[in-house]
């Protein structure tokens, strides 16, 4: 069923079509970054599609924080005001944003991590309005791609997973680091908008009204720098990294361009003292990682499909003889039904 779904998901993609949908569908729409120029162009080409929309974001940029959660942590009143004055000083720890000229009833903040702003979406705003859930959940779009095994510690990735282990079908969108905007308005960002769109309508047609992905099965969806003519095509998450990730002693000593750049952006200095860098990865890939997403979202979209959750496949990869294999007469009398 993946294998098929994904084969016409890519022919769905090919086919000249309008960008609109054959049916409204409740969406869900968080981040990990907060109000941004991304998020907010997202909502109203869904809007314009004839989408029921709710966006539930972060107070302030969460990036990196993966899954996290705060379990048993009331949220109290903010104390400093979220990113791009989406709520104020004094507002609640989480409720609709309070910024002048917002979409009424739509826009919702956490003063939380990703999976918190998304779960406030979920089981508080959507319960209210549909009580049930949504027909799909979107994370994103992200400033910065979202590719390899930098996933793993993604808010935007983990959004996705957590609603793909809820059983609601669900896309991570990461967009590059040249979509984000000190104002909300940024016209690259209205271009990963338009092209969401256009694959949520491929998903339309191809699930001919049933639900838009099988249950387990999410995609992490990476748009190029120049989104615009950009084709799709399916990757897969891979070996290849696009990024370095390193823990060094002394991060002023050890700052690679990306970290100074950042650094320059944010008028900040970076100090000699312990702690995780980022680099870009000069290193070619190999043959078998050309189909890697690390490689093809810097001229493609790269559409990879990701199972919900830490399940191993085993009808698909024979994991059950495997660990047989391996387990040897620890496991001989067991059996693992197939996935």
């Amino acid at each position: 069923m993946r294998i098929h779904l994904m084969a016409a998901l890519c022919a769905s993609l090919a086919i000249a079509a309008p960008a609109t949908v054959t049916a409204q569908s409740r969406i869900v729409l968080s981040n990990d970054d907060g109000l941004t120029t991304n998020v907010l162009a997202l909502y109203h080409a869904l809007k314009e599609s004839g989408h029921d929309v709710i966006v539930s974001v972060p107070c302030t940029n969460q990036s990196g924080m993966g899954a996290a959660l705060k379990i048993g942590h009331p949220l109290a009143p903010l104390t400093e005001g979220c990113l791009n004055d989406a709520a104020k000083p004094g507002d609640p720890g989480a409720g609709p944003m309070t910024r002048s000229g917002m979409p009424e009833g739509d826009f919702f903040y956490v003063n939380g991590t990703p999976i918190m702003a998304l779960m406030y979406g979920l089981d508080v705003v959507g319960k209210a309005r549909w009580e049930s859930g949504p027909d799909l959940v979107l994370s994103g779009p992200n400033e910065g791609q979202n590719v390899g095994a930098i996933n793993i510690s993604s808010g935007t990735v983990g959004n996705a997973q957590f609603a793909a282990l809820r059983g609601i079908p669900a896309m991570a969108l990461s967009a590059g680091a040249n979509s984000e905007a000190e104002t909300l308005n940024n016209p690259i960002s209205e271009q990963v908008a338009a092209r969401s769109v256009e694959l949520i309508s491929a998903l339309e047609r191809t699930a001919e009204g049933d639900a838009l992905l099988p249950r387990g099965l999410a995609l992490n969806v990476n748009f190029p720098d120049e989104p615009a003519g950009a084709d799709y095509r399916i990757s897969r998450i891979g070996t290849y990294n696009a990024y370095r990730i390193n823990f060094v002693a002394d991060m002023a000593a050890d700052a690679s361009p990306v970290m100074r750049a950042m650094a320059a952006r944010a008028n900040s200095e970076i100090p000699a003292l312990p702690g995780v860098t980022l680099a870009f990865n000069t290193d070619k890939p190999t043959e078998e990682q050309t189909n890697d997403e690390s490689v093809v979202f810097r001229t493609h979209i790269a559409v990879s499909p990701m199972q919900a959750g830490y399940s191993y496949s085993f009808a698909d990869e024979g994991g059950e003889s495997l660990l047989h294999d391996l387990l040897g007469e620890l496991v001989e009398d067991s059996s693992v039904a197939a996935q």
